[in-house]
């Protein structure tokens, strides 16, 4: 399935802005919607909307069309916005 990413910024944003300072249900609802966690596991791994932005975006860079080093690049620019999120993921899986 193909990702529109300017659609789901600007849908996550909006969320985001009315989520104020804790994640809600239709925010949890719309990152789950393009990744295999629950809505359940979104809110409890990101409780923060800030951190859901940041998933966001990391998520925009591993489903790019770019080259591999590419993708290692770009995290790699952005790994002080990322960090917290690949901690929680990897906590996850490990």
């Amino acid at each position: 399935m193909a990702i529109d990413w300017d659609k789901l910024d600007e849908e996550v944003d909006d969320i985001i802005e009315q989520a104020a300072n804790a994640t809600d249900e239709r925010l949890a609802s719309k990152i789950s919607s393009v990744t295999r966690l629950t809505d359940e596991e979104i809110m409890e791994l990101f409780p923060e909307p800030a951190d859901v932005k940041k998933l966001k975006e990391l998520m925009r860079v591993v489903k790019s069309a770019e080259d591999r080093n590419t993708k290692v690049n770009n995290i790699v620019a952005n790994v002080e916005d990322f960090a917290g999120i690949i901690i929680t993921i990897l906590g996850k899986l490990a």
